[in-house]
C-alpha cells in the first residue's frame, strides 16, 4: 500500500494517499504509514515539523506533513521539504486560505446543493465518534460544509439510491465530512462509524470519501491546484 506521488519542487511535496494507509502512527497498532514512507524515501525531511502528540501521549514526527486525512480516506496530501513551507502552509491552512474538494457518495437522494454549519463534538463513546451540533456560521467553533451534486446512481445489487457529491469543506475538523453528512440522515456509503447498520453499496469496503484536489497559494505567490486521479466507482 504505497503513496502515489503526484508533483515536487524544491519546496513540496504533493501525494495521492491509499485508503487503509494512516497518516502518522495512532500509538495503538503497529502499521506501516504515510510519514514513515516519507522518512524513508525522503530521509531529509524527517525531523521537518513539529512531532504530532498521539492520544496515547506518544511524540510521532510528521516527517513535513501538514495535515491529515483519515485512516480510510483516499487522496490528495502536502507535505512540506523544508521547515519554511512547513511554517507556511500550516499558517495557510489555519487561515482557511487552503481550498480542498471531496468527492463523497452518501446513501440516499440529496438536494442539488447545500451546506451544513454545526460544531464537532466529541462523545464518550466507545469506540470514539464525533457528533454534530448545529451553531451560527459566527460561532468560532463552527465547521462549515457545502456540496453539490454530481450524479445520482443506484446500487446495481440492493437497488438503493446514492448520490455523488463535490463536497467543500471550508474548515478542518476531525471526521467534519463523514459527521456532517451522517447529522443530515445521508452519511457516506459504507462509513463503518457513522453508518454502522447500512449496507456497503457500490462496491466500497472504505467509507466512499475521496479528497480529490487542494488549491494553495506557493510561497512565489503563485496559485496551484493539485488533483488526485479518482478511479474506479468515483469517475464512473
Amino acid at each position: 500500500m504505497q503513496p502515489h506521488v503526484i508533483a515536487e519542487t524544491d519546496d513540496l511535496l504533493v501525494l495521492d494517499k491509499p485508503a487503509g494507509l494512516i497518516v502518522h502512527s495512532d500509538g495503538r497498532t503497529e502499521e506501516p504509514s504515510l510519514a514513515e514512507w516519507v522518512a524513508e524515501n525522503y530521509p531529509e525531511l524527517a525531523n521537518i515539523g513539529e512531532p504530532w502528540v498521539s492520544p496515547q501521549g506518544e511524540h510521532v514526527q510528521v516527517s513535513g506533513i501538514v495535515h491529515r486525512l483519515d485512516r480510510t480516506t483516499s487522496g490528495v496530501m502536502l507535505v512540506a521539504k523544508n521547515r519554511e513551507m512547513f511554517t507556511y502552509l500550516k499558517n495557510e491552512f489555519k487561515e482557511r486560505r487552503v481550498e480542498k474538494i471531496y468527492w463523497a457518495h452518501v446513501y440516499g437522494d440529496m438536494e442539488e446543493e447545500g451546506s451544513i454549519v454545526a460544531e464537532i463534538m466529541r462523545s464518550n463513546s466507545v469506540p470514539k465518534r464525533w457528533y454534530a451540533r448545529p451553531c451560527d456560521e459566527s460561532d468560532k467553533r463552527a465547521a462549515i460544509t457545502k456540496w453539490r451534486v454530481l450524479a445520482r446512481l443506484i446500487d446495481p445489487e440492493t437497488g438503493k439510491h446514492v448520490t455523488r457529491l463535490e463536497v467543500r469543506p471550508l474548515t478542518g475538523r476531525t471526521h467534519q465530512i463523514r459527521v456532517h453528512m451522517a447529522s443530515i440522515g445521508h452519511p457516506i456509503v459504507s462509513d463503518h462509524l457513522y453508518a454502522p447498520d447500512r449496507p456497503q453499496l457500490l462496491g466500497f469496503k472504505y467509507p466512499a470519501l475521496h479528497a480529490y484536489s487542494i488549491t494553495v497559494t506557493l510561497l512565489s505567490g503563485e496559485r496551484a491546484t493539485f488533483m488526485a486521479p479518482a478511479l474506479g466507482t468515483f469517475s464512473q
